[in-house]
């Protein structure tokens, strides 16, 4: 008889404890655009407001006093009111997305909230919209996973070659 010690499951690598972060928060933003699915809500602009948190880690702002250290809230006021006027999108969730995608591409924030509202969308009802959350290093896979499987697809003849 062969005596083997019972197997010892590999211990996980553990996880690394999370940063803080410093947040960056604009309040209330409103702003009108062309958003929606209905045949109403496609010829006319409807405001939204806009509730965004970004976190950076320990901002060096904290200890520098620039503000090139940080998150500059009045970019970003200025890049909200250039994504209300240029976007093609109809979902609320794809706007938040958007939204996402400039402050983590575009701020650097390590991560986000992001909530977009129609205040009185309906007579009994106060705001309808969404709250999303993502992490750069979320997004970062997400885009390599995207990548990876469209070059897969042009490899197999499957995806349209630009012309």
């Amino acid at each position: 008889m062969i005596h083997t010690r019972p197997a010892v499951p590999l211990e996980a690598a553990p996880e690394p404890a999370p940063q803080p972060f410093d947040l960056i928060f604009i309040e209330g933003f409103t702003g009108q655009t062309v958003i929606g699915i209905h045949d109403s809500e496609l010829h006319r602009a409807q405001p939204l407001v806009i509730d965004l948190e970004a976190g950076v880690p320990r901002s060096l702002a904290c200890a520098t006093d620039r503000i090139v250290d940080t998150i500059d809230y009045g970019a970003v006021r200025d890049r909200l009111r250039e994504l209300l006027a240029t976007h093609r999108l109809q979902l609320l969730e794809a706007f938040a997305q958007a939204v996402a995608d400039l402050l983590l591409d575009e701020f650097g924030a390590a991560w986000v909230r992001v909530k977009v509202a129609k205040p009185r969308k309906f007579d009994d009802v106060a705001a309808v919209g969404v709250v999303i959350e993502r992490h750069a290093h979320e997004q970062q896979a997400l885009r390599e996973k995207r990548s990876a499987a469209v070059v897969q697809l042009i490899g197999t003849g499957l995806a349209p070659r630009g012309r």
